[in-house]
């Protein structure tokens, strides 16, 4: 029986509401664009947080990044004649010593050379990364070996001649040659390329190609001692008619802990160690976990933001319900009056006018989650933009243009229920 009594009084909501076609569409539209606004904004932020957040997942939850900076020059130690300069700065073989030794429950210490050279291959070349570095660089950074392999540990012990390059630089200076077992020059030396690599995430870029035909890395690996053995710790850099000598030691250097719950502890000794191996700051740490932390600190306050903003046009829809509501109670003041003398009840003037406004919100808030929906794909179709839709944000939008309703229909609903019966009748 109140399932029946349920949907006559739908009915007879509907039938209400048909009589005011014009009015209804109007105030409808408002809730529309008010859940439409909710799911779209939250879409983009969410999809600007997930992509912010793989990118620092990327690097590691586990690990610490440690990175040289060259301070001003008035800063830096060294010599100076009258047209070069030795700029002394960064990380030392002694800070990674100590790290292996002090750091607690570190799993590897992964450090690394970062220099730019031109390479070449017949009549091709191109000035890239040089990444001086460890056979376990490869797993901790990670790249995936597209052909061939990845420099190894009897290459890091022999200082041997060999290097792993990127994707994209193997379509630069080889073409349509298999790069594997060549030989390449970097600055004025010859090394043999024994690997192509690309990062994890990369996707297929083209079909019935080489398997280098993926991703974008440009660098070039090679063994670190192989580095150190042929060019030491010293480099010159050539500009404004000067040329400057460098020595840095190691510029990067990842450590990575065997737990993450270790992670901000051991941050905490890595400091401590530079602090007092270093009488100057020239030294960067990033911590991808307290970064990701902060990042979903951010993303809750964002959504929270994005979502009010959109939530002030539900708002002014619900105020258009209202509006809406209002004049239909005085102009049906009459029919209450009938109503009420043929014996129905306040409950059941308030239940007649609420699923009323219910109906317009209920109907503006599922064509509005359809538009929320083709809003975002249209976005990162147009833009590139990432949007993200996630069923969070489909309950949030739909819940408040129902809770909407609910609050701005309850008022006129009261209101008509409270109306005297002998003076409705008498209203013309």
């Amino acid at each position: 029986m109140k399932i029946v009594r349920i949907e006559r009084v739908v009915r007879m909501a509907v039938k209400n509401l048909a009589q005011y076609k014009m009015r209804a569409g109007l105030t409808v539209l408002g809730i529309i664009f008010g859940v439409c606004s909710v799911v779209a904004m939250l879409s983009v932020g969410e999809g600007a947080s997930r992509e912010i957040q793989e990118q620092l997942q990327q690097q590691g939850s586990r690990n610490i990044w440690l990175a040289s900076e060259k301070l001003p020059e008035e800063q830096l130690s060294g010599g100076q004649t009258n047209s070069s300069r030795i700029a002394i700065y960064g990380l030392t073989y002694d800070d990674a010593n100590r790290f292996s030794r002090i750091v607690p429950n570190l799993e590897s210490l992964t450090p690394s050379k970062k220099v730019r050279f031109d390479v070449r291959f017949q009549d091709r070349s191109k000035e890239t990364e040089i990444v001086a570095t460890t056979p376990w660089c490869a797993e901790i950074k990670n790249l995936r070996v597209l052909a061939g392999r990845f420099i190894s540990p009897r290459d890091m012990e022999e200082g041997a001649p060999v290097c792993a390059i990127g994707a994209r630089l193997a379509r630069t200076l080889f073409a349509a040659y298999d790069p594997i077992g060549k030989n390449m020059k970097v600055g004025n030396d010859v090394y043999r390329v024994v690997g192509v690599v690309a990062d994890k995430f990369s996707t297929p870029e083209f079909e019935n190609k080489p398997p280098w035909f993926v991703g974008d890395e440009e660098q070039v690996y090679i063994p670190l001692k192989t580095y150190v053995q042929r060019n030491g710790d010293m480099f010159v850099r050539f500009g404004g008619g000067a040329s400057t000598m460098e020595k840095v030691e190691l510029h990067e250097v990842i450590l990575t802990l065997r737990e993450q719950d270790h992670v901000m502890q051991a941050a905490e000794v890595v400091r401590n160690v530079l602090r007092g191996n270093h009488s100057r700051e020239d030294y960067q740490i990033k911590v991808p976990l307290q970064l990701i932390r902060q990042m979903q600190a951010t993303r809750r306050l964002f959504n929270i933001v994005l979502g009010s903003i959109a939530a002030i046009s539900l708002i002014v829809g619900g105020i258009g319900i209202m509006n809406i509501m209002l004049a239909t109670v005085s102009e049906r003041t009459r029919e209450i009056g009938i109503r009420r003398a043929l014996g129905a009840r306040r409950r059941d003037i308030v239940a007649q006018f609420l699923v009323e406004t219910l109906v317009l919100s209920i109907s503006g808030g599922l064509i509005g989650l359809l538009g929320g929906v083709i809003i975002p794909k249209t976005i990162t179709f147009l833009t590139d933009v990432r949007t993200v839709l996630t069923p969070l944000s489909f309950i949030i939008a739909f819940g408040v243009s129902v809770a909407v309703g609910i609050v701005f229909g309850l008022y006129p609903a009261r209101r008509a229920a409270l109306m005297d019966p002998i003076e409705a009748l008498r209203h013309e």
